[in-house]
């Protein structure tokens, strides 16, 4: 009877053991597997310089993951989506020009997509001046559309909205 005990005993124990290993390794797993399906996203940051009166020039600066990179406003149609900036209508602020961008690019030609693109390997700053129209403290607002992409797979295009003081 105690041989029989003992023997049932053990056998519930390396029960025991399998199944704690099998929850652990499966546990690790999944806990992998979630950090990776992280979603990456852009960091986005602003400066703003009073370079006249009334005139200022706002930095709007896109800092993608590390090894990831978001691509140009003049990406052909085709390709990636390109960073699109849309400005909301303000009575008190006047658009100088278009926005331009300066980083470091690499433009290649895309099998996937059959186009040239261009794209930033780091931060890419983009710059809009902007004019007020008086002496008023107001606000350069709108939305930014981009996409970025790593050497395997590209996240889905993501809109951020911002609203920057102007003073």
């Amino acid at each position: 009877n105690l041989g029989i005990r003992l023997t049932r005993t053990g056998l519930f124990l390396a029960q025991l053991y399998i199944m704690k290993r099998f929850f652990l390794s499966t546990l690790a797993l999944l806990l992998t597997t979630f950090s990776w399906a992280q979603p990456k996203k852009v960091t986005w940051s602003y400066a703003v310089k009073e370079i006249a009166p009334m005139t200022y020039e706002v930095k709007i600066t896109a800092t993608p993951p590390p090894g990831w990179h978001i691509y140009s406003q003049f990406t052909p149609e085709g390709g990636p989506v390109p960073t699109t900036f849309t400005f909301n209508k303000n009575a008190l602020v006047t658009l100088d020009g278009k926005v331009k961008e300066t980083g470091k690019t690499k433009k290649y030609f895309d099998n996937n997509f059959k186009v040239n693109v261009v794209y930033f390997e780091r931060d890419a700053v983009f710059t809009q001046v902007v004019k007020l129209k008086g002496k008023v403290k107001t606000n350069l607002s709108g939305e930014v559309e981009s996409m970025i992409c790593d050497d395997h797979t590209c996240m889905p295009p993501s809109t951020h909205a911002f609203s920057i003081p102007l003073q």
